[in-house]
């Protein structure tokens, strides 16, 4: 078999890893973008700490997705979710839908939160710096909180309001469940610092 004929790897045999770029340099080394077909790893990187950076970024949002009660532990379900929420901002925004979702989460991810500090009886709050494998997780949380809240009672299914979350958050639209979440946290810690 010649170099020409090994094909590249696709996300679902159809968007390609290659030339994403991510601007936020703290976030780059979290941001996995390993190329696979599909993003299910089975839970190899549990067993070690920090393990979950090498994590492809899709599966990360795939995980986050299967969170409340009912959906838990379905991740083929949620798989398809992402896949079809994917083929919606493709359709909208005519780009690379993982590019789209690498803007989103560096858009969403806080870069200051509150600790609270006892001292003497006394509590207090005191602004903190947010490590660069916390704001991932937070964005991703904040994504798909904004896509299920936006799903639940409402006729529009989570695949629609997972891909308008997106797009809103790579935008940096304050319509956006995640974004505006941010900027909440942002100002608590401002306040306190």
């Amino acid at each position: 078999m010649s170099k020409k004929e090994i094909q590249e790897i696709k996300l679902f045999g159809k968007w390609s890893f290659k030339d994403i770029e991510i601007r936020d340099p703290g976030l780059e080394r979290y941001i996995s973008l390993k190329p696979v077909y599909v993003p299910h790893t089975m839970g190899r990187h549990e067993h070690k700490r920090f393990r979950k950076a090498e994590v492809n970024i899709v599966e990360r949002l795939v995980n986050n997705l299967m969170r409340p009660g009912k959906n838990a532990g379905k991740k083929i379900r949620a798989i398809n979710v992402v896949k079809n929420a994917f083929e919606i901002i493709e359709l909208r925004t005519g780009e690379n839908p993982i590019q789209v979702l690498v803007r989103a989460v560096e858009n969403a991810a806080p870069c200051e939160d509150t600790t609270r500090i006892a001292y003497g009886g006394i509590v207090y709050h005191l602004a903190v710096d947010i490590s660069p494998q916390r704001r991932l997780d937070l964005a991703l949380r904040f994504i798909c909180e904004g896509a299920r809240q936006a799903a639940f009672g409402n006729p529009k299914s989570l695949e629609e309001c997972l891909a308008e979350e997106i797009i809103l958050a790579a935008n940096n639209d304050t319509k956006s469940h995640a974004v505006s979440k941010r900027h909440e946290m942002e100002r608590i810690a401002l306040a306190s610092r």
